[in-house]
């Protein structure tokens, strides 16, 4: 699900995950946006694009999610404000399947021999959804401002961006305090908002000095980007209505919708009552297995598996009791059934090794994937200080009301700290709720069940966003592990240019975080949904996936054949 205080606002791996994965490496992303650049020394000049014009009549995607986005791009970052930014928003650069980035706003950039300036030259001709022209003000506007907010995934750039400024309007130079090795990976995560529309609809007073509100208020309803969407209608914690910027700078595919539509629910009944219908097209990858077994029997419908750099954990408070013991977090990692999990109740997902999963780049290829061991977990548990007098210390875990195969989880670890003595209170808890509580160390219970996506794709993204102390406070660490040495690693890995070098120390600061057992690393998340495959010509779906959060909702890409759903429904 999110990142930061994404309150409101929010997300599973085939089989042999990573023959899988070095599979779809080697399959590009369906036409991506920008051109295709060998060097990024140069700016070329603007592509010649085409558009495809869409089929007589307004057609219409619908797709739901857990939640309705937070459409203001320096305060969103859960997997339905990522898909949301992608169509509203354009960035300097894109992603593609192999983890690398093409040219997108920006054509070209360079960087210092040192590694810290980082130089930027703009499209020429892209227009805001008002018209306004795009400039590198803007670029900049947006950066200082995601920075100054401090939410979404302002946690990229803090500790390393310097200042950013504007040599002239198609030039960006970012300057950076520190190297950066996955800066350029990091930059599909800077928004480009139209400055002269935000700073218009600023409010005063407010918590960010002159600036006031920043504009927050009025972008939870409107947008102020540039992206090949723009927002037609928002009904706040029921869905987001997107409609097709027809002076977009880039291209469409065949039969990309006229309208995009974001339903925040994953109620059952509700998601299959709407895809019954054809009100629905898409649905979250939250829905239980067995409502997708059965919504796959619907003529047209089909489930599909689409690979991630996700990972399901059970986080455990490392400074709360009894799991502030290290020998106690052992104990239950070795006495949990990972079997039971992988082969019944998420069926064809991919035990977890470590705390990176194993499709992510940089991840250890000698991690260990745990299994259900009750004399190891009993020996643990004898070297713990709560050992004796575990009637006194049960286990309080909390699982995410909105995900239903998370009870089964919750319940088959209840069944199995039975054995070994440990009592578990199973709580079921609103996802708005779980970020409210894990804001604070008091409020966080001890283990919290969570999918983490990485945020880039480089191990370093789930290192920093799960184990580093600048994310104790975020529904991302529920450990609060706090660890200065943790700290100090990750930073050094990610700090380091040469690619090579840096992937080897990504693999000792898994090594050292499984000596601390903060979390059971329970599956390699596989992204299930139902859909009509039929009349959805969706990419991700045809195994063209993006390994960056959202970027598998680029509506623009995803084709819809009206006539093909109309003979479906009549």
């Amino acid at each position: 699900m999110q990142r930061n205080t994404q309150i409101g606002i929010a997300a599973v791996i085939i089989i042999i995950v990573i023959a899988a994965a070095a599979w779809y490496a080697l399959t590009p992303p369906p036409a991506p946006p920008p051109p295709t650049v060998t060097t990024t020394t140069a700016a070329p000049p603007p592509a010649t694009t085409t558009t495809v014009a869409p089929p007589p009549g307004p057609t219409l995607l619908s797709i739901s999610f857990a939640n309705v986005p937070n459409l203001d791009p320096a305060v969103g970052s859960d997997e339905a404000s990522s898909s949301a930014f992608v169509n509203l928003y354009d960035t300097l650069v894109y992603p593609t399947a192999t983890g690398d980035v093409n040219p997108n706003i920006a054509t070209g950039w360079s960087v210092s021999s040192d590694g810290l300036t980082w130089t930027f030259k703009l499209r020429p001709g892209v227009k805001f959804h008002d018209g306004t022209p795009l400039t590198a003000n803007d670029v900049v506007f947006s950066l200082n401002r995601m920075l100054t907010i401090g939410q979404g995934y302002s946690y990229l750039f803090t500790p390393y961006v310097d200042k950013v400024s504007a040599p002239d309007d198609q030039t960006v130079v970012i300057t950076l305090k520190t190297t950066f090795g996955p800066f350029i990976g990091s930059v599909v995560r800077i928004y480009i908002l139209n400055k002269q529309l935000v700073t218009s609809h600023i409010k005063t007073p407010g918590p960010y000095g002159e600036n006031g509100d920043y504009g927050t208020d009025w972008l939870l309803t409107n947008d102020a980007g540039s992206g090949p969407y723009k927002i037609k209608e928002v009904k706040l914690e029921e869905y987001l209505l997107m409609e097709r910027f027809k002076d977009y700078w880039g291209e469409f595919g065949k039969n990309a919708p006229d309208l995009v539509k974001f339903l925040g629910t994953t109620e059952p009944a509700t998601i299959k009552t709407m895809i019954s219908n054809g009100q629905l097209d898409i649905t979250d990858q939250w829905q239980s297995t067995e409502a997708l077994d059965a919504m796959s029997k619907l003529k047209g419908v089909t489930m599909t598996t689409i690979p991630t750099t996700g990972e399901f954990y059970l986080m455990m408070h490392t400074k709360k009791p009894p799991t502030d013991d290290l020998h106690f977090r052992a104990a239950v990692t070795y006495a949990f059934d990972y079997e039971t999990v992988v082969k019944s109740i998420i069926p064809g997902a991919t035990q977890s090794a470590g705390p990176v999963p194993l499709a992510l780049p940089g991840h250890d290829p000698n991690a260990v994937q745990y299994k259900r061991d009750l004399n190891k977990a009993m020996e643990h548990l004898k070297q713990s200080k709560y050992y004796g007098q575990l009637d006194k210390y049960p286990i309080v875990f909390h699982w995410i009301a909105e995900v239903p195969d998370e009870e089964k989880i919750a319940l088959l670890f209840a069944n199995n700290m039975k054995d070994i003595g440990i009592q578990v209170e199973i709580v079921k808890v609103p996802w708005l709720r779980v970020v409210d509580e894990m804001g604070k160390k008091e409020t966080c219970p001890n283990i919290v069940s969570i999918y983490v996506l990485s945020s880039y794709a480089e191990a370093g993204s789930m290192l920093q966003q799960r184990y580093h102390s600048r994310s104790v406070g975020t529904w991302e660490q529920n450990e609060w592990l706090q660890d200065r040495e943790i700290d100090s690693m990750i930073d050094d890995a990610v700090s380091t240019v040469d690619k090579a070098e840096r992937f080897d120390k990504y693999v000792k600061v898994q090594q050292t975080l499984m000596n601390l057992y903060p979390s059971v690393f329970v599956y390699d998340q596989l992204e299930r949904r139902a859909y009509y495959a039929g009349y959805v010509d969706w990419y991700a779906a045809k195994g063209q996936w993006v390994p960056v959060l959202g970027y598998n909702f680029d509506c623009r890409f995803i084709g819809m054949d009206a006539a093909q759903k109309a003979a479906l429904f009549g």
